[in-house]
């Protein structure tokens, strides 16, 4: 080959290499830059209403498609949950355990709530009772009645309360393990699971975020809130605690990294439009609980919080914190029922709570 077509064939090769090499280079740049300069976390958030009560989940991650298909799994999982512990949907596994009394090869969500359940009922000595619907059944609103349950005299309200609180206690189910799973109650008994299904959603609906590869997260489902990792700016997740005398004012502000902390308060939902009956029953006398204004528990499922902050609700501030304080990896604040502005703390909740925005 003569040197002038040598010289030729170089140069159309290096006008060739020249657009390659210019294009690895961008792409080079760019991937360092993706490296060492990635794109800053951002929050997302989704609410729905579901479990009779809004739900919320905020993450944040740099991907807008990542964090967003995170959140539709999160709320999938936790509507998976609350379709079986309904015991008002006719196809939920709930409902037709209290409506056949036995449930052959229940789901694992089911049985595992149950199981947790009646566990919860042994260590808050029954202060928490999923059988406790008969006496719920009592006391909600019925269409048409010509008299409400409420509005019945005493002597005949107390028959039909001892008559309902013979069918309580959640260490009568049963839960076979062999030649299959089945839980039996006996008859006449129903559960309501509505002290620690979301709590049980809350968990299931973290573990589908972290399994997204989610960092930072935090799930509201009508107070019972889980969360993990902080803030990416390595702040904590802030929880204000209403006040339960006036709803536009905190008593004080959780701060938590990772756990769970369950309010429940009988200052929002009442069975009678006198306000006077809360939805919290205490499966002890049968009658609604005025033993505290509201009780927050923190705990490391939210399932666990869930359940104990119905318990210490109903035990009141001297015996609720005594049964906190006896528990490892968890603590409580409780707000008086005749002072609302009386706080109760067990012996290490200040770890969770913002002093400077307002700690009591």
């Amino acid at each position: 080959m003569s040197p002038q077509l040598q010289t030729r064939v170089g140069l159309r090769r290096t006008r060739f290499l020249i657009p390659l090499l210019l294009v690895a280079a961008l792409v080079a740049v760019f991937v360092l830059d993706k490296t060492f300069f990635p794109p800053p976390m951002s929050a997302f958030q989704d609410r729905r209403e579901m479990m009779d009560t809004w739900v919320t989940v905020t993450v944040y991650d740099r991907s807008p498609k990542k964090a967003e298909a995170a959140i539709d799994a999160a709320f999938s999982r936790m509507a998976q949950v609350e379709h079986e512990a309904s015991i008002f949907d006719p196809q939920a596994e709930a409902y037709r355990l209290n409506e056949q009394e036995r449930l052959e090869n229940p789901s694992d969500d089911l049985w595992e709530i149950i199981a947790a359940a009646i566990s919860d009922y042994s260590i808050t000595d029954g202060t928490f009772d999923i059988t406790v619907e008969p006496l719920l059944d009592l006391w909600r609103y019925k269409e048409g009645a010509d008299v409400q349950f409420w509005e019945l005299d005493p002597q005949t309200q107390q028959e039909q309360i001892a008559q309902a609180m013979t069918l309580l206690g959640a260490d009568r189910i049963q839960m076979i393990t062999s030649p299959d799973k089945s839980i039996i109650l006996e008859p006449g008994m129903k559960i309501t699971l509505g002290g620690i299904a979301k709590g049980y959603a809350v968990d299931r609906g973290i573990e589908v975020l972290r399994r997204q590869g989610i960092e930072h997260a935090l799930i509201d489902a009508g107070g019972d809130i889980g969360a993990f990792g902080g803030k990416p700016n390595g702040e904590k997740w802030e929880l204000a605690l209403r006040n339960p005398k006036d709803q536009n004012s905190s008593l004080v502000t959780f701060a938590i990294t990772d756990g769970a902390i369950a309010t429940s308060g009988n200052y929002e939902r009442f069975f009678d439009p006198a306000a006077e009956v809360g939805h919290i029953m205490d499966p002890r006398t049968g009658y609604s609980s005025h033993a505290s204004s509201s009780a927050s528990v923190y705990a490391a499922s939210c399932t666990q919080a869930d359940a104990l902050a119905t318990a210490v609700f109903v035990l009141g501030p001297r015996d609720g914190i005594s049964l906190v304080n006896s528990l490892d990896g968890v603590e409580a604040l409780i707000v008086g029922y005749e002072d609302p502005q009386s706080i109760f703390k067990s012996s290490g909740i200040d770890t969770y709570i913002d002093q400077e925005k307002g700690g009591q």
